[in-house]
């Protein structure tokens, strides 16, 4: 094992100590080594994958930052090919919230979402993926018999 010494600002030690006490754990070392863990877990799995998945981008943003909303539309029309909807939704006076739902391969979702939540003026954004598969399959069910169309099928997850 090796000794390492961080530096944090006061938010985060009273965050850190929050979570040490509702999770149980006996000290700082373990929830620190614990919330690595996922950390890394998480990097590791938004490697260049070539898998396919749907995603939500949830974003937090200055409505009156200079041109912000037009370079969100323009990036949106840039990228109309992995968003399929949007929700807008005021939150005050200077700040709205949008929740956007894409799909397409992950290593695109993933640079899209970047080059969203990099944006001058956007506050805060995560990315939530699930891996799936698409596939054209005839259905019987369609209006047309026969009928081809895209259809979504959700990977099961150990």
């Amino acid at each position: 094992m090796h000794r390492i010494t961080i530096t944090v600002d006061d938010e985060l030690v009273v965050a850190l100590d929050h979570v040490i006490a509702v999770s149980g754990y006996q000290n700082r070392s373990e929830a620190i080594r614990d919330l690595t863990r996922l950390g890394i877990a998480q990097l590791q799995g938004q490697g260049n994958d070539r898998r396919s998945g749907v995603a939500a981008l949830v974003y937090v943003y200055d409505h009156q930052e200079r041109e912000l909303a037009k370079r969100l539309t323009r990036s949106f029309h840039e990228h109309h090919d992995l968003s399929v909807a949007t929700m807008h939704v005021h939150l005050d006076h200077d700040s709205c919230m949008e929740i956007a739902v894409l799909r397409g391969a992950m290593p695109e979702l993933r640079h899209f979402a970047r080059h969203l939540v990099s944006e001058r003026g956007v506050r805060h954004g995560r990315l939530v993926t699930v891996p799936v598969e698409f596939e054209n399959q005839k259905h019987p069910h369609s209006a047309e018999p026969g009928r081809r169309h895209l259809h979504v099928h959700v990977r099961e997850t150990g």
